[in-house]
């Protein structure tokens, strides 16, 4: 088995209103997923709990190796006010909803007990080709 590292991700927004989710459970489940941002710092793959977003680019490379635990969906962005005026020539990438289904030790992508994610070395190697200035990396112990 190979090794597995927890990243702690660079957390640049918020759940918008139009986020449906059953939150009677936790980590709760998101049926529908609207990400505001408020800030961002030019990292791929960022955190909104319960939630996971990759650009499009890192999307297609993590597609491309066919890894298990994860799938991909469509979600609505948008830009807050507080984003507008802080960056106001920011344009954002296209980003995507990592769906996160594996289990943390096992598959290329889990979630720990402590709800961090937890991604294979196979899948750290892709990620270490994008930004990720703002997130922590450690090696997980099973």
């Amino acid at each position: 088995m190979g090794k597995f590292y927890s990243l702690e991700l660079e957390v640049a927004g918020e759940l918008g209103a139009n986020t449906s989710m059953d939150s009677s459970v936790h980590p709760p489940l998101v049926f529908t997923l609207h990400f505001i941002f408020s800030g961002w710092r030019g990292d791929d793959l960022l955190e909104c709990f319960p939630c996971y977003i990759a650009t499009e680019a890192l999307m297609q490379e993590i597609k491309n190796t066919q890894p298990s635990g994860c799938v991909f969906d469509e979600m609505i962005i948008e830009k807050s006010e507080q984003f507008n005026e802080l960056y106001p020539n920011t344009m954002l990438p296209n980003f995507k909803w990592l769906k996160v289904q594996g289990e943390a030790g096992k598959d290329d992508f889990g979630i720990s007990s402590d709800n961090f994610l937890i991604v294979s070395e196979r899948i750290l190697k892709i990620l270490k080709n994008f930004n990720l200035n703002e997130c922590e990396i450690e090696e997980w112990k099973v």
